[in-house]
């Protein structure tokens, strides 16, 4: 297997803007490809474990043009089945794959923020492969794209070593998955982004998987209060059992409701929605010397209206946050480090595990905020 072509069932994304709900439209195709085989600084991965997150949603709705057809999923774990040359990692290594295949040498990556990688965007920008091209083909001839460059609705894939993070093989694959994504960007919104500190009031607007993992990463750096803010009743139960002191249902009052709770606004607030009006709230709900955390990916050029003489006349702060502004190869050994000691219990952000023929159904309830994490098992 190790040193040719591969087959593998995928779940490949035909077209995107298909109406709801997908589970009739069916965007999502599952097919039989071949996978070439790793080239240099390659992984040939058996894929164990692969979340629903909302930036695949966002492919399939066309909120995020991207070229299709397009072999989807980026937050997954699995183990290694081949490695090409220079690609630092063994057969029945385990590893959790990040969506940034941080290349390392270019300025970003030099100064300490791979998240930023050039090269990595452009590539996932593509859908290549950091070393360019990629190497799924289907039946029919076609080449579908690589989402992110982890593809990670596959039963298996080929990534660039520097997407990869090799972990403890004791780690369950759907709970390891969680790292990928959901609490690099979380736990990392409120560990770097926000910098949240013992004492700090903090709210957290959006309550799937990574807002939770936000919510439990502001608990473990000591935050005094957490609000919690979404329209999903079953997520604001559940995020008063992971530490929100209080929950305030998301609309029109949700502003005026942690200016209260927190006495005048939080001083770290999170967004992890998308969603522009939500934060411009996120924005509102910020007291004065405080910072904003904006997270969720709203369509391209999509405008934001703040009252710009507050960034100045009340020294505010208004910072985006792309994987959670993390370094995957440190922070993943840290924040797994921190869920073994009962510090970030992510595996409550665990609500649902699928098979891939039910990933449409999958997306439709991630669509209507029924599911926090949903992990196929391949």
């Amino acid at each position: 297997m190790s040193g040719g072509i591969v087959e593998t069932r995928a779940a490949v994304l035909v077209e995107s803007g298909r109406p709801e709900p997908y589970a009739a439209s069916a965007p999502i195709e599952v097919a039989t490809l071949r996978l070439d085989p790793p080239g240099p600084g390659e992984l040939l991965v058996r894929v164990r474990a692969a979340g629903l997150c909302h930036s695949d949603l966002s492919v399939i709705n066309g909120s995020r043009p991207r070229p299709l057809p397009m072999a989807l999923g980026h937050e997954a774990a699995g183990e290694v089945v081949a490695a090409g040359d220079g690609a630092e990692f063994a057969p029945g290594d385990h590893v959790i794959l990040a969506f940034v295949p941080a290349c390392g040498s270019c300025e970003r990556c030099v100064g300490g923020r791979p998240a930023l990688c050039g090269p990595g965007a452009r590539a996932n920008g593509a859908g290549t492969l950091l070393g360019g091209g990629t190497r799924f083909t289907a039946g029919d001839g076609t080449r579908p794209y690589h989402h992110l460059g982890v593809s990670a609705f596959s039963e298996y894939t080929v990534v660039s070593s520097r997407s990869a993070v090799k972990v403890d093989p004791d780690l369950p694959y759907e709970i390891a998955a969680l790292f990928g994504c959901a609490v690099l960007t979380g736990a990392g919104a409120a560990f770097y982004s926000a910098d949240v500190k013992p004492g700090d009031s903090v709210a957290v607007f959006g309550l799937g998987g990574v807002g939770l993992a936000a919510l439990l990463a502001a608990k473990a750096a000591g935050a005094s209060t957490i609000v919690a803010v979404d329209v999903v009743p079953s997520k604001l139960e559940l995020a008063l059992g992971l530490g929100a002191a209080h929950a305030v249902t998301g609309g029109v009052d949700a502003v005026e409701q942690v200016r209260e709770l927190t006495g005048g606004g939080a001083e770290k607030v999170v967004d992890t929605t998308g969603v522009v009006p939500v934060l411009e709230q996120a924005y509102a709900a910020t007291r004065p010397g405080g910072t904003t955390v904006t997270v969720g990916l709203p369509a391209p050029g999509e405008p934001v209206t703040l009252p710009a003489l507050s960034l100045v006349a009340e020294e505010r702060t208004l910072r985006g946050s792309y994987l959670g502004s993390s370094v995957p190869r440190r922070d993943v050994p840290r924040f797994i480090g921190l869920y073994r000691a009962g510090s970030l219990p992510v595996d409550a952000l665990l609500s649902h595990r699928l098979t891939l023929d039910e990933v449409n159904a999958g997306f439709d309830r991630l669509h209507s905020g029924e599911a926090v994490r949903q992990v196929v098992l391949l």
